[in-house]
């Protein structure tokens, strides 16, 4: 699928501190089974999955949520509400570029999607980058959200923002201007919280330290790179995960700010370990 490269499918089952959204049970779905995507590639917008063991899965969709088009990066709050952000597929006639800063949420009682924010258009928006919005992540403890958004990067330059959110009421409380980030993740180390950033240009992961109030702290510094690894050597930081024992697993994809993809969507799993001794992430061999 063209543009799969920013798709998703999450479940429920594996949601972190993020609670089940209500309207699963009055919709009378499993939620063990149940997923969200928006890689249906006949179906435009966001769709609920329910998975079976055997045969397609039941797919079900509220008649809002097709009003932004297709859609990318999908984020399920605490209080069970989902939040999806457009990415053009194919071109760009569902999905304008004045409407590619613009954040939906998913009610989770009502299951009604509905505007949550704009984030402030680019003053330049060059033919050669539909995108906008790419990544989303969620730090817990404060209710932050944090947005990365594309719109108005060039080839020759990054005007990419990256947003941290009032997940609440979504005001913006900081942002990181001049750079393109394509897969965001949280990583919760004993003592502080940092965000990681995937380039959008390149193969490397960036970090940010985040405040006891979800803002940025400090500045962004080199964590580690994917390039030369992997059965591409260039790939590109589509969704940042920690599993159950603190490592990061970092999925990639090709990425290059177009609306050329691959007939397949591929992808690679990367797995990176904390070192204590060393202070630095190391990459696992499967």
């Amino acid at each position: 699928m063209v543009g799969a490269a920013c798709t998703e499918l999450v479940e429920f089952s594996n949601n972190e501190c993020k609670r089940q959204p209500s309207f699963l049970s009055k919709w009378g779905i499993n939620s063990s089974k149940a997923a969200f995507s928006t890689s249906e590639k006949t179906i435009m917008g966001l769709v609920l999955l329910e998975l079976q063991q055997s045969g397609p899965a039941k797919k079900v969709q509220h008649p809002t949520w097709r009003m932004g088009g297709w859609l990318g990066p999908i984020l399920i709050s605490p209080d069970g509400h989902c939040f999806v952000a457009p990415v053009p597929v194919v071109n760009v006639l569902n999905n304008p570029p004045e409407s590619q800063n613009t954040i939906y949420r998913v009610d989770g009682n009502s299951g009604e999607m509905k505007v949550f924010a704009k984030l402030p258009l680019s003053d330049t928006i060059p033919p050669t980058n539909p995108y906008g919005i790419l990544g989303f992540a969620y730090l817990c403890e404060t209710n932050t959200l944090y947005v990365s958004t594309v719109q108005g990067s060039d080839r020759k330059t990054q005007r990419g923002i990256i947003y941290a959110l009032n997940a609440k009421t979504g005001e913006i409380i900081d942002q990181i201007r001049g750079v393109d980030v394509l897969g965001m993740g949280i990583s919760y180390m004993p003592g502080y919280r940092a965000l990681y950033l995937g380039s959008a240009r390149s193969s490397d992961v960036w970090e940010v330290k985040l405040s006891a109030k979800g803002t940025f702290s400090g500045r962004m510094h080199l964590a580690f790179t994917l390039s030369m690894l992997g059965p591409r050597g260039d790939d590109k930081v589509r969704r940042i995960r920690f599993n159950q024992y603190g490592a990061m697993q970092i999925y990639g994809v090709e990425f290059n700010f177009n609306l050329t993809a691959p007939t397949e969507k591929q992808e690679t799993v990367y797995t990176f370990q904390w070192n204590e001794n060393e202070a630095r992430w190391v990459y696992q061999l499967q």
